[in-house]
């Protein structure tokens, strides 16, 4: 039986469209770990499974402190170096959260494969928090995946909370899957970079109630010692894979919202975010909600498109910052079917803006044609293009008779320079671990972030950017959580 918990009940207001709820629901940091209620036990490097879990006498495995901590406790995780799985068990009404007790010092690694599992087989998982970790693979070989969410096809997994972790180098598949019917997940406030082959960041696969936000997803595969192939995934995708093998037919209810993307680094054939892609005869997602990030054209590898749809229904896709060079295939959004997909439906782009200030819109290389979507027709059966704003360096706007969506078919646009800061000299905000800190100089994921949004995502004023919104097209908050008034601004920063 599924039995509500704290996580859960959070979890349900979270998706609450903001209208309802106000601005009540911006960023909330959470409180430092040993500040956390509830019993506190510990887990050490040097620990010992057959100690008492106390600071003096730490356990050596997260595992372990699962088996044995009562609801509502707290497991501070001292800094070092844990190899082999991590198996994330217990069944929790309180909720218990598992921490690193210096963000980012307790280092997870594995070179076989899965580095943290929370997995439904074996029984019912739920009430369980991970945060402040370092989590990679160790180097290359082994199998798949960095961390794998699976509710077993049943739903058995559920109110999990993956919050201000580092997940990088992945050498085998995605940095994170959430599939097989798992539900009301929360992934936020964490740093994304490096998976491996044409896999992604973080693969939403068959499931219900995911919340994605506040994180922050880039490639810098050099940084890493690593080859820049080219290859990779999109960096976040939103599909059914297994069709009618498990309880959900078609994810439902995903919010990816006040995120950070930037420095692309993947195949051209991928997007920061995706809808669909396994060309199944259903729609892949519906009910979701795409709102409030910020996407940076700051690399010169070719990607899709910043935002695609592929056999999708009820996707809103509003108040988002989409800036920079951004070479690509088509520079805003791609809406196809793939396979046996049926057209998109009921697709709505609200409020965005949409600025390549080097006049290049949607061109892949020096000499190519601007292209703003790559829109077939007959592939998508409705949609809404409703205040908007454009900017291609002064150039004229793309417009192609061909596409389903234009430029020109929003009937309420706002053409102009946005008045962004340039995305020249950006670093990539790498996790440098022997330093202790980011590659921007940040201690904090949220450091990082704050400064990315104040740095390139905030219109300078005069913008014609600001207070340009409908009110009833507009979100309640912004990027960073703030509320928004009547007169809201485009895109995803309010002044």
């Amino acid at each position: 039986m599924n039995r509500p918990s704290l996580s859960n009940i959070l979890s349900h207001l979270l998706l609450v469209p903001l209208a309802a709820c106000g601005a009540v629901l911006g960023f909330q940091p959470a409180p430092p770990c040993q500040q956390l209620e509830g019993v506190h036990f510990y887990v050490a490097s040097d620990g010992d499974d057959g100690a008492d879990g106390s600071e003096a006498a730490p356990w050596a495995t997260i595992e372990h402190a699962l088996g044995q901590v009562p609801d509502g406790s707290v497991v501070l995780v001292k800094a070092g170096l844990y190899n082999g799985r991590v198996r994330v068990r217990g069944r929790f009404d309180a909720g218990v959260t598992v921490c690193s007790e210096l963000p980012y010092q307790a280092r997870l690694r594995s070179a076989g494969g899965q580095v943290v599992t929370v997995y439904g087989y074996d029984g019912e998982v739920y009430g369980l928090t991970l945060e402040g970790f370092d989590i990679a693979h160790d180097g290359p070989g082994g199998g798949p995946l960095l961390v794998h969410v699976d509710g077993a096809g049943d739903g058995s997994v559920h109110d999990i909370v993956l919050r201000n972790n580092i997940f990088h180098d992945s050498f085998d598949n995605d940095l994170l899957k959430v599939n097989n019917a798992a539900h009301h997940v929360t992934v936020e406030g964490n740093l994304f970079y490096n998976q491996s082959g044409h896999d992604e960041h973080i693969d939403i696969n068959s499931v219900t109630d995911v919340t994605v936000q506040d994180n922050i997803f880039l490639n810098d595969f050099a940084a890493s010692g690593r080859i820049v192939g080219n290859d990779t995934g999109s960096f976040i995708v939103i599909k059914d894979s297994n069709a009618a093998d498990d309880t959900v037919l078609g994810s439902r209810r995903v919010t990816v919202r006040r995120n950070v993307f930037l420095n692309w680094q993947g195949s051209t054939g991928s997007y920061f975010v995706l809808i669909g892609e396994d060309g199944q005869p259903f729609f892949e997602a519906q009910e979701v909600l795409v709102e409030n990030n910020l996407m940076l054209g700051n690399a010169d590898n070719v990607m899709r498109a910043a935002f695609g749809v592929k056999g999708g229904s009820d996707v809103t896709f509003r108040h988002n910052t989409v800036s920079g060079d951004l070479p690509s295939l088509a520079f805003a959004v791609r809406l196809n079917r793939e396979g046996a997909n049926p057209a998109n439906e009921a697709i709505r782009l609200h409020h965005n803006i949409w600025a390549d200030p080097t006049g290049t819109m949607g061109a892949e290389e020096p000499g190519r044609p601007n292209d703003f979507s790559d829109t077939p027709p007959a592939e998508t059966s409705s949609f809404e293009l409703t205040g908007n704003l454009y900017w291609n360096g002064g150039a004229p706007l793309p417009e192609d008779a061909g596409e389903t969506i234009n430029p020109s078919d929003d009937p309420s646009a706002t053409i102009g320079d946005p008045l962004l800061a340039s995305l020249a000299g950006l670093v990539p905000p790498v996790w440098l671990s022997g330093a202790a800190r980011f590659a921007d100089g940040s201690a904090t994921i949220r450091e990082v972030f704050e400064a990315l949004v104040a740095g390139y995502g905030t219109p300078a004023p005069g913008s014609p950017a600001l207070a340009a919104g409908d009110a009833a097209l507009a979100t309640d908050e912004d990027i960073l959580g703030r509320p928004r008034p009547a007169a809201a601004d485009l895109g995803a920063v309010q002044r």
